[in-house]
Formats: structure tokens, sequence, C-alpha cells
């Protein structure tokens, strides 16, 4: 790679860095494009040079939030050996983080609004989707689910993990709120699969 493309993808990734502080500290609505230039240093062409808009800087940070997510979410389902008590990890290290400033303002609060329904579970999708699905063809292939219902079942799962984080963003008491949901999704997937023996 050459020596311009590298600073290229530096400023883009300080870029995305800046902007996601002032995301998370204000909003969307509540930052603007001179916010980022004044932080960064750099020229409005430059930034224009990377993002179209305010809106697709924000999309290129809400990619980086849920790709982060995604990670940390594998991560906690990978330290289990059993398909379904990984799908609980998984889902219970979603729900903690959920309170997450980041994953609350940007993921939860903003997004939809910001990139649109359909973009936003694009995005979404393309992150925790996979990790669903896969999660659900594990165990599917231990025989605890039919096989052709890992598609809707994810989908399903999807959107319930996606409703549940929200109820976690707007509460009052993120602790408790958290606690509560895990009961719920612990209950729900108990009664798919039913629970460890």
């Amino acid at each position: 790679m050459s020596k311009k493309a590298e600073q290229g993808q530096a400023t883009r990734r300080e870029l995305i860095d800046i902007a996601t502080r002032l995301f998370v500290a204000h909003g969307y609505q509540g930052t603007s494009i001179d916010a980022v230039l004044r932080e960064a240093g750099i020229s409005r062409g430059a930034l224009y040079h990377h993002f179209a808009d305010k809106a697709a800087l924000f999309e290129a940070v809400l990619d980086r939030v849920e790709a982060d997510v995604a990670e940390r979410v594998a991560k906690a389902a990978s330290e289990v050996d059993d398909p379904v008590e990984a799908l609980r990890a998984g889902s219970r290290a979603w729900l903690r983080l959920a309170r997450d400033p980041a994953v609350r303002q940007i993921a939860l609060v903003d997004a939809p609004s910001v990139v649109g329904w359909e973009k936003w579970r694009e995005i979404d999708e393309r992150y925790a989707f996979g990790l669903l699905k896969g999660a659900l063809g594990a165990v599917a292939a231990r025989g605890r689910v039919r096989k052709e219902l890992v598609d809707v079942l994810a989908h399903m799962l999807l959107a319930a993990l996606a409703e549940v984080a929200l109820v976690i963003a707007r509460a009052k008491d993120a602790r408790a709120a958290v606690r509560t949901c895990q009961a719920a999704v612990d209950e729900l997937l108990d009664g798919l699969f039913g629970p460890v023996a």
C-alpha cells in the first residue's frame, strides 16, 4: 500500500474515532460537521474526500460499532461448548452491551432515524444475523431445532434481542433492566430449546 493510501486510511479512522466520541456525547442531531472538522484539524474538503456527508460519516461509525459488538458477542459465545448455552451467553453479552454509551446512542437511539429502518436492519443483519444464524445452525446440528427453521428463527431472535436492547437503552435503571431482560431471554430460549439438562 502506498504512503498516500496509508495516510488516507489513517485519516478515515481518525474521523470515525472523533465522530464516534461526538455522536456518543451529543447525539447525531447535536453533532455538527464543523465540530468534527475542528477536532480533526482538517478541511471540509478532506472530510468530504472520505464521506459524502454527515449521514455517511454516521453510517461508518455505526458499522464500526456493530462490528465491535459482533466481535464481543462472538467472544462471549465462543467460551461455551453447548450451542444453546453459547447462544444464551452471546445474548447476555449483547444485553450488557446495550448499556454501553456508544452502543446505546449510536446503534440503538440514533441509527433507526439517521440511516433509516431498512439500512439499520441491513447493517445489524450483516453482523448480528450471521452470528445468530451460525449459533442456531449449531443448535440444529445437535438436533435441538429443525434445520429448516434456522433462518426464520434467526430473524425472530434478532428482532426480539433488538427490541429488548431498546428497552435497556431507554430504562432509567439500566442494570435492573438488564437483569429483567436477561431473565426474559432465558425464558424464551428455554421455551424454544428446553433448559440445559
